[in-house]
């Protein structure tokens, strides 16, 4: 017995070597990913591989997103226009401090082909109960098109209603899209949607598995989350659709997540991103012409916005980028809500400088964990930070799900992308970033006014500490670029 367990052992390592060097050379650009890749090697011998092969393809070799040359070349013609505008200094801002984002903003518009809007009005919604009134409200004046998608959709009383709803819109001929994330919504079967289906609404699931139970693409999911309502209103933030975000799990008890409703030019950019979305996911694409798109009225504010998407497709991180270049951009503070953070080295260290500089660096984090292992690799990164000045504050009323970044109360990020390696690398993501100072200030005061709901920990509680928690964390960081 134990001669051929010894040779069970040697063949498991002959074979595991080649594996290990055959995920070096794949992963070979990043060697925080390659290193946590070997882990699961050494710990999962030879079944180690096959997890590799469905959790850690690269879909960055991928060209998924394909346009045809009219729409390239519009798209194209319209980048480089407003690239030419930034670079002779043409731009005339509505907010005098949004002139010192330029670089920012150009940034964004060079990789991310984010154009930057002027005329575009904010509604900030920071519970479930308000932004489902507003969107409820919105798909009953729809007279056009609504177009949704979410990386979540539960079969509950919440999402009876949307459903209901987007059936009688779509009974009236309004025509309705719904996008949902096969893996995000794994439990919804798919008879929820059959009374829509029936009235001539669409729905469609991203990456879905093409054997039962058998996702190769789990790694890779639409985290996004936009409502479209004729092309002239769009959601854009947190909350999925199910009871839990309005509040009504007892596990999490009040639900803290943050929500733009945008009416503008910005919308279009929205929709572009949903169609393209749309196109992959669904056999049945479609385009401008055949949808029949009206642009927004010109003249419903004067914040100034970018839409800034990203996923695995890419080889730039646009997401990141922009929240390092706001990092770096600041002279007097940076609030930033998030329930999961997991930087990788690039942010740490952003972050680090600007505690170092004497910037005001305030992170909000959920008091109770709904992902343990996520929340122990999050704690294992506050300690170099706390050390250095940070202050951090663990949300107590609820669970806190937002995604948000103010800096200097001048510029501001919200949109569906955590401080993590996952949304910044493994998840299609996208944000509004939003350059207007009464917006940015708004969500500043909506930090502040969470604070009263939260608890500082400070360095010397962190250092306090138990030997099992810090092992757990240690153990769990290794991992932290794949969780």
């Amino acid at each position: 017995m134990d001669f051929v367990l010894s040779n069970l052992v040697s063949i498991i390592t002959i074979i595991n070597l080649p594996l290990a060097i055959a995920v070096m050379f794949m992963e070979r650009r990043n060697v925080g990913v390659t290193w946590a890749w070997l882990m699961v090697l050494l710990f999962l011998p030879a079944v180690g591989f096959v997890v590799y092969l469905v959790f850690g393809q690269n879909l960055s070799k991928k060209k998924l997103y394909k346009l045809n040359k009219r729409t390239k070349e519009t798209i194209t013609a319209l980048i480089e226009q407003q690239r030419r505008e930034f670079r002779d200094h043409r731009i005339v801002f509505n907010d005098d401090a949004a002139e010192q984002y330029a670089d920012l903003i150009y940034m964004n518009l060079t990789s991310g082909f984010a154009l930057y809007t002027q005329n575009n009005h904010v509604d900030i919604y920071t519970n479930g109960p308000d932004k489902f009134e507003a969107l409820f409200a919105d798909i009953a004046r729809a007279t056009h098109h609504i177009h949704l998608m979410y990386y979540i959709v539960h079969n509950d009383d919440i999402g009876r209603r949307l459903v209901e709803a987007l059936t009688e819109k779509a009974k009236q001929g309004v025509k309705v899209r719904f996008l949902v994330d096969d893996i995000g919504s794994s439990m919804l079967k798919r008879e929820f949607f059959q009374s829509l289906v029936q009235a001539g609404g669409e729905v469609t699931y991203f990456f879905p598995s093409k054997i039962p139970y058998l996702n190769i693409r789990v790694n890779y999911r639409n985290h996004r989350k936009l409502a479209i309502i004729d092309g002239q209103i769009g959601y854009i933030g947190g909350f999925n659709v199910g009871d839990e975000y309005m509040g009504r799990n007892k596990r999490f008890g009040f639900w803290r997540d943050t929500h733009l409703r945008i009416t503008g030019y910005a919308v279009l950019q929205m929709q572009a991103n949903y169609m393209m979305d749309w196109n992959l996911a669904s056999p049945v694409s479609f385009s401008r012409e055949v949808l029949g798109l009206f642009p927004p009225a010109a003249n419903t504010g004067s914040t100034g916005i970018q839409i800034v998407s990203s996923g695995p497709d890419q080889t730039l991180e646009q997401i990141k980028n922009a929240y390092i270049k706001m990092i770096f951009a600041a002279k007097k503070s940076i609030y930033m809500q998030t329930p999961y953070f997991i930087p990788d080295e690039s942010v740490l260290n952003a972050l680090k400088l600007a505690v170092l500089s004497g910037i005001d660096v305030r992170i909000m984090l959920p008091g109770k964990p709904d992902h343990k292992m996520v929340y122990w690799a999050t704690f294992s990164y506050l300690g170099e930070l706390l050390e250095e000045g940070m202050k951090c504050y663990l949300y107590e009323k609820g669970f806190l799900h937002a995604k948000a970044i103010v800096v200097d109360g001048s510029v501001a990020s919200v949109g569906t992308a955590n401080v993590d390696i996952r949304s910044f690398k493994l998840n299609f993501e996208v944000n509004a970033i939003l350059y207007d100072t009464e917006t940015a200030s708004r969500l500043q005061r909506i930090f502040e006014d969470d604070m009263k709901d939260c608890t500082e920990l400070t360095y010397e509680q962190y250092q306090r500490r138990s030997r099992m928690q810090r092992f757990r964390e240690s153990c769990v960081r290794l991992l932290s670029p794949i969780l």
